[in-house]
């Protein structure tokens, strides 16, 4: 065998196969073009400098208020809706909520200072009204103060910081009404309830006894609906509410007495109370005591409300509720009670939460509603 360049060559090749290698072997060897060289190196660094050049010009995330609270020296018990969006963030920033009354206070308490950001980049939640309000978009990082007295810089685990003076407090951005010696906010957003449900202000207003009114009402072909949220909360205690009859609503109608918090962490807000409706169905109770999640068994007790002046009540404690509703006629007996039960699981703490009462339209119902609908609300009372 002989030897080339340290490659074996069979001794039985033919020479022109030989020489064929070789050849190829060489043109593989010749050196590589200029030209070739410039492209190998360059388009890679445009397409570094196309990335770089994409990520810098991306904007620098922030904050935008959509709903300002009024502008109010004492709101140390008042609250208030405050409603915005996150522009140009991702899933891992949260965003922190601040009322100024003197110093800047975290909203809506110091014991839940971080505010939800939806999906769709939208966030909305409780505050005490101050002067001027802030939200502080951060990295997990980042550890709230209770109180500040000048907004975080930018840097490190804040990311963005916006601050929005008070509206103006005739604006009335926030519709409200007096009712049993306590104000209510009346919506005007839509919600989720009983499917989509449209608000109007005009259907909540009171009468001359004091009374509350709450309607559902059909409006240019769509129905509206009503609905009153009380601007403190009041914590653990006795809520009451005294109702006129309620038979005559239609089985789609739905009335409900329950708290209601936006800040809470989970997906429950809170929620728990009475709620008037057989769900479209003529056929089942027409009212239920019930906790959320809804769809856990042991969360609800369905009874049925008979007409005449009905008082519904529930006795909140850390990690009790006790519901009660009676014919007015004698309701601290027992013989005036139509039904009652306590739950002792599931039972959610205090928060920022506040007592709400609405009338609203179960769009899922198999006998659609047909006509306006009304519930009077003779009184609410408070006993801590």
């Amino acid at each position: 065998m002989s030897h080339h360049r340290g490659s074996t060559w069979p001794a039985s090749l033919p020479a022109a196969s030989r020489i064929a290698i070789v050849a190829r072997i060489n043109a593989a060897r010749a050196p590589i073009r200029c030209s070739s060289v410039v492209s190998a190196l360059v388009l890679p660094c445009l397409g570094l400098l196309a990335s770089c050049h994409s990520q810098l010009s991306m904007p620098e995330p922030s904050i935008e208020f959509t709903r300002i609270p009024p502008a109010t020296e004492s709101g140390v018990d008042k609250l208030d809706v405050i409603e915005g969006r996150v522009i140009g963030g991702n899933p891992k920033l949260k965003l922190v909520l601040y009322a100024k009354n003197g110093k800047w206070w975290v909203q809506p308490i110091r014991n839940e200072p971080f505010t939800s950001i939806r999906p769709d980049a939208t966030w909305t939640n409780f505050t005490h009204v101050g002067t001027e309000y802030a939200a502080v978009l951060v990295r997990s990082g980042f550890r709230p103060a209770s109180s500040l007295n000048e907004m975080p810089i930018l840097g490190g685990n804040v990311v963005a910081v916006a601050t929005v003076k008070g509206s103006d407090p005739g604006s009335q951005i926030s519709k409200t009404l007096w009712f049993s010696g306590y104000e209510w906010r009346i919506r005007s957003a839509p919600s989720n309830r009983g499917g989509r449900s449209v608000y109007d202000t005009n259907n909540a207003w009171t009468d001359s006894k004091g009374a509350l009114h709450l309607r559902i009402r059909n409006s240019s072909g769509e129905w509206t609906c009503a609905e009153v949220t009380l601007t403190r909360s009041l914590g653990y205690g006795t809520y009451s509410f005294t109702v006129h009859d309620t038979s005559q609503l239609e089985p789609a109608a739905a009335f409900a007495m329950f708290t209601y918090d936006y800040a809470e962490a989970g997906p429950n807000n809170r929620e728990m109370g009475v709620e008037i409706s057989p769900w479209g169905d003529r056929s089942t109770a027409n009212a239920q005591f019930i906790i959320q999640p809804f769809y856990v068994p042991e969360n609800s007790s369905r009874f049925s409300v008979p007409s005449g002046v009905i008082t519904h009540s529930f006795r909140w404690e850390p990690g009790r509720v006790s519901f009660r509703t009676s014919r007015r006629t004698d309701r601290e007996s027992k013989t005036g009670t139509v039904a009652e039960h306590e739950f002792t699981s599931g039972v959610p703490t205090h928060g920022s939460e506040s007592v709400r009462m609405a009338l609203y339209v179960f769009r899922a119902a198999k006998e659609p509603i047909q006509n306006d609908n009304e519930v009077v609300i003779e009184k609410f009372e408070f006993l801590p």
